[in-house]
């Protein structure tokens, strides 16, 4: 696992953080709900790799 993909996950944890904060102040609960739901699935897009390595050694240790 890369160190770069944990800082772009942190990276997008605080900048959603953050958005989500402004938003729920200003009144606008439905737009921080979506920036929050936006924010999990980019990091779950920069994971899909990682996820499929995950899979390939499963995979592989049990000779499926």
């Amino acid at each position: 696992m890369d160190v770069d993909l944990i800082f772009k996950i942190a990276a997008v944890g605080i900048l959603v953080a953050v958005l989500n904060q402004l938003l729920s102040k200003s009144g606008r609960d439905e737009q921080a709900m979506l920036v929050t739901l936006a924010g999990l699935i980019v990091a779950l897009l920069a994971m899909i790799s990682e996820i499929k390595n995950l899979f390939d050694i499963v995979k592989d240790t049990f000779g499926f």
